[in-house]
């Protein structure tokens, strides 16, 4: 089951998830399976948040209050991760030099891909995007600088533990964490990337990114490149919305 937001509520930033397709029968499994919990449940409450957020827009809830649900969304898949980071086997890896600098690298060109990939066909809907000014016409900078933090820091690490380390793995063998991220076979990767790449509101982008973080994943074998590569990416962008006014891109 695909669960997609109206247009005026989807992102086109390349962590905000406005589709949870893989997350709903997932959820199931996880539930009774103590090494999928800690990597599903942080990436399906924060998709939960965004739903929340449009029934509650839908009801009339005022944008300035609805602003206030990403900090508390952020906290919560924080607190979560920490709880739950003795259980993140996976991350006890150290990529080499050499792999740390390509992810810098595909990071970097991830970035200039998503805002380059943003013609009308490339995309599903009209973002609305999130607005930091206040009724006053103030910038809320404490709102810039948590959205700025949840998307370099939090978010990569939530979305590469779901996408990548459990959902690719997952796909190819329900043993997930037996299975060598090199050893996915071309089934997996091909329906964890559309599935990454059809979240987005930049669906086009969004596979080209799923492609990058997935390579980086696989031939390191460590999830800290892929988390490192969508930090620049996440990081770039959110410099590049800050400098430019482009809003509608978080």
């Amino acid at each position: 089951m695909t669960i997609q937001q109206p247009p005026k509520r989807v992102s086109q930033q390349p962590h905000a998830s406005a589709a949870a397709a893989p997350a709903t029968p997932v959820l199931a499994l996880a539930a009774s399976d103590s090494l999928a919990l800690p990597r599903v449940l942080p990436f399906v409450t924060y998709v939960g948040f965004i739903i929340v957020a449009d029934v509650l827009e839908r009801f009339g809830t005022h944008a300035n209050t609805l602003r206030w649900l990403y900090p508390a969304k952020i906290a919560l898949v924080l607190a979560m991760l920490l709880a739950w980071r003795k259980q993140y086997h996976e991350l006890r890896s150290v990529p080499a030099r050499q792999d740390m600098v390509a992810a810098l690298g595909i990071g970097a060109g991830v970035f200039v891909l998503w805002i380059a990939l943003d013609a009308d066909w490339m995309q599903f809907g009209t973002p609305r995007g999130f607005d930091p000014t206040g009724a006053r016409g103030q910038t809320d900078w404490l709102l810039v600088a948590v959205r700025v933090g949840g998307a370099a820091l939090v978010v990569p690490l939530m979305e590469e533990l779901f996408w990548r380390s459990f959902l690719l793995r997952w796909l190819q063998r329900r043993d997930f964490m037996a299975l060598r991220p090199a050893h996915a076979g071309l089934r997996a990767t091909t329906i964890s990337i559309l599935l990454f790449g059809i979240e987005h509101n930049l669906w086009l982008a969004g596979i080209c990114a799923g492609i990058a973080y997935t390579v980086l994943y696989m031939r390191s074998e460590t999830l800290w490149t892929p988390i490192l590569g969508h930090a620049v990416t996440n990081g770039l962008l959110a410099a590049w919305i800050m400098a430019t006014g482009s809003w509608t891109y978080w």
